[in-house]
């Protein structure tokens, strides 16, 4: 420790204060806390036990229980080095009158300088079977002096003991002791963001009390009380989060009123390609209803795949182009934005809405062109991808955005299309009704909580003449089977898609051994297909590429199409009724439930034929649901389920911070308490302005204020 860390070490202690810093913590431990994050006293209060064990009261070693944490005294009656290098270890022999236990250390042959046969050992740890005895890997021990011998006493209590998150060269109960070393002190410094009236009716623990309990607990229930605590903490600031961004949107923000009148129903009517189901109509209804006032609409659009969803978001677009402004449609690829012009195109071919595309691949000067007659009011609706949000791109008067596939994108992309309302002559203060659309359904916890700042519509309907998709799982023997059966249904005049996960044939570990990914490049190589009118579908390919072979499949010029996951969404060629997924256990839950999605779309029976050998639970769990349902909605929960909501919520909503106490599957009640107690806070403080908010305001702008682009509010 270098003079500046010593003087350092003497000081009061803070929650801002190194780990380095702390009086007694070794320089190596402190390098491996900093590599997980544990920087300072704060964040040390903050790494949180991942659970805790009962540690038995000592006892004799013949006592002490298979699988169980015990402590006893012993003399160690012979020691050994056995092995070489990394491999080698040092094992010693402890007895006492009750029995005797094998002690081994892994790679730490050093210890064969300090112990030696006849000295008292007292060791902790966990015993198991060997070689018909017990014995304990890499234990706790203490050296007994002679002369202290007789002051131990074997009558101890049983402790609950914190197991915190490690890594090599520092091991749990090592950072128990540097917890322990500065608790009392530290949780002196915590403020409370609740008021003792709220947590007294909630029946909280004061959050000093919390971490308390959680690092030195004396029973189940203190951990059980500390851990209700902190999770209602966590589900709070995500709520308070939503909610002051919702209350913001509502209060100071205004977009133009979208009048449904008779004579523009019709219009719009006449505009659609088919009769709407009732879902369909009823979603219509509450998106027309905000888009009728003043107040920003922010509602998602939540349906299964082929629910007709882009129909709905398009009677939307239109009634906003019917009032002179224009609307845009944001897709999270290039294929889907595309897929999107052209059926687009298609359904108003005929009428006098001026449509583009905006994508990133364009050339300056298409792009250049394009971005001109945007700004200039020339384009009515605008369809692009995330091009649309660039640097660069002004709307004459942005009255309603659409955002497809949402879980592909995040609250930030929401809020980019916020500042791209108004530019011109009507209102430049106004900003856009935002709808979001997705065809993962939301489970009902994420939709309390991801998506808690957004209303929701759930299209719970299928269109008329849509056929169900029957799935099966079948093993890589039956591959010459399942392509059997795909050339029989070509020759019948239908088409297929084969779905593999790369371009290119190359190596990729796996859990059994090295092997060969199925690739686009193999499939047109290989005998499977020969004979067939095949072409690839990849991102790699030009856009006026990917547009000639949509084109050329869609009107059956193509049987098979040999793609990746470019094809997941967007597409819709009704004579497709064969899907075949290579190495389906290689994809997500959502993934294959979307790329099922490409086939049953017309009057014929779909199949999708998942080609697999899975090699964890996860992947069999997810064949076994595909094959199980059809429904969107069940295998959100499923998918859940399975992942879990850590996995969900990391790579669903960009930007969100994991929890680290609270599980939204689990703590639903809390959930629900602490979604009531956001909406009433914000209700009365709707900036948390307030001088007894400022804890709270201050935690919650750390926590979420960024990915939830809160900051500047109030």
């Amino acid at each position: 420790m270098d003079n500046a860390a010593m003087n350092n070490a003497d000081a009061p202690i803070s929650l801002t204060k190194p780990i380095r810093s702390i009086a007694g913590v070794r320089e190596d431990h402190a390098i491996k806390l900093e590599q997980l994050g544990v920087v300072n006293v704060g964040r040390l209060l903050a790494h949180l036990p991942h659970r805790h064990e009962w540690i038995r009261a000592q006892s004799g070693l013949g006592d002490l229980e298979v699988g169980v944490i015990g402590s006893a005294i012993g003399e160690i009656s012979a020691t050994k080095v056995a092995g070489f290098g990394r491999k080698s270890r040092f094992q010693a022999v402890l007895v006492d009158e009750t029995g005797r236990v094998d002690l081994v250390f892994f790679n730490q042959a050093f210890l064969a300088k300090k112990l030696h046969p006849g000295m008292m050992l007292r060791v902790q740890g966990k015993p198991n079977r060997y070689g018909g005895g017990l014995q304990m890997s890499n234990p706790n021990f203490t050296i007994i002096p002679d002369d202290e011998l007789a002051e131990l006493s074997s009558e101890q209590d049983d402790e609950y003991r914190p197991v915190y998150p490690a890594t090599e060269g520092i091991t749990s109960e090592q950072i128990r002791r540097i917890v322990t070393r500065v608790l009392s002190s530290a949780c002196e410094l915590i403020e409370d963001h609740l008021p003792e009236s709220f947590r007294e009716q909630r029946s909280m623990p004061t959050l000093s009390r919390a971490y308390q309990m959680m690092h030195t607990p004396e029973s189940e229930a203190d951990v059980k009380a500390a851990r209700r605590r902190l999770a209602y903490d966590e589900l709070l600031m995500l709520q308070l989060g939503v909610h002051m961004k919702r209350a913001h949107l509502r209060q100071t923000l205004t977009a133009p009123a979208l009048e449904r009148t008779p004579e523009i129903d019709a219009r719009l009517e006449a505009r659609m390609p088919f009769v709407l189901t009732d879902a369909q109509k009823r979603v219509v209804g509450e998106i027309s209803r905000d888009l009728g006032l003043r107040v920003p609409m922010n509602r998602l659009v939540q349906g299964d795949v082929g629910s007709g969803k882009t129909v709905v978001a398009l009677d939307a677009m239109l009634l906003a182009i019917a009032h002179g402004h224009q609307a845009a449609l944001m897709a999270p690829t290039e294929l889907l934005a595309e897929q999107h012009f052209l059926s687009i195109q298609s359904m108003l071919e005929g009428g006098t809405v001026r449509v583009a595309l905006l994508t990133g691949s364009m050339n300056p000067q298409e792009r250049s062109a394009a971005r001109a007659r945007i700004e200039s009011g020339e384009v009515d609706l605008i369809i692009g991808t995330h091009a649309l949000v660039s640097q660069g791109v002004g709307f004459h008067s942005l009255a309603v955005a659409v955002i497809d596939e949402q879980h592909r994108f995040g609250v930030q992309q929401r809020a980019q299309f916020r500042v791209k309302g108004g530019g011109g002559e009507i209102d430049t203060h106004e900003t856009p009704h935002v709808l979001v659309m997705t065809a993962t359904p939301i489970p009902r916890t994420i939709g309390l909580t991801i998506f808690g700042d957004l209303d929701i519509s759930t299209i719970d309907g299928m269109p008329p003449g849509r056929s169900a998709v029957v799935t099966t799982h079948v093993g890589t023997d039956r591959r010459s089977a399942v392509y059997q059966r795909v050339r029989a249904r070509i020759e019948m005049g239908e088409q297929a898609f084969v779905v593999v996960p790369a371009i290119d044939t190359g190596a990729s570990n796996t859990s059994n051994a090295l092997r060969d990914l199925r690739s686009v490049q193999a499939e047109l190589e290989g005998g499977e297909l020969n004979g067939l009118r095949v072409a690839s579908m990849h991102g790699r390919l030009e856009r006026a590429t990917r547009e000639h072979i949509m084109g050329r499949f869609r009107a059956g010029l193509i049987d098979c199409l040999v793609a990746t996951t470019v094809i997941e969404v967007g597409v819709d060629v009704p004579n497709a009724t064969v899907m075949v997924i290579e190495e389906a256990d290689r994809f997500g839950l959502a993934q294959l439930h979307q790329l099922r999605g490409r086939v049953g779309r017309g009057a014929k029976p779909g199949f999708c034929v998942l080609i697999a050998e899975p090699s964890t639970d996860d992947g069999i769990q997810r064949l076994n649901a595909m094959v199980e349902t059809t429904s969107g909605f069940v295998l959100s929960e499923r998918d859940l389920a399975i992942r879990g909501p850590g996995d969900v919520f990391g790579t669903r909503q960009s930007g969100m911070p994991p929890f680290q106490v609270a599980d939204p599957l689990k703590d639903l009640e809390l959930l629900q308490m602490a979604r009531r107690d956001a909406a009433e806070w914000i209700n009365k403080s709707p900036n948390l302005d307030r001088a007894e908010d400022t804890v709270a305001r201050r935690r919650l702008l750390k926590s979420h204020g960024k990915w939830l682009g809160i900051g500047d509010v109030g």
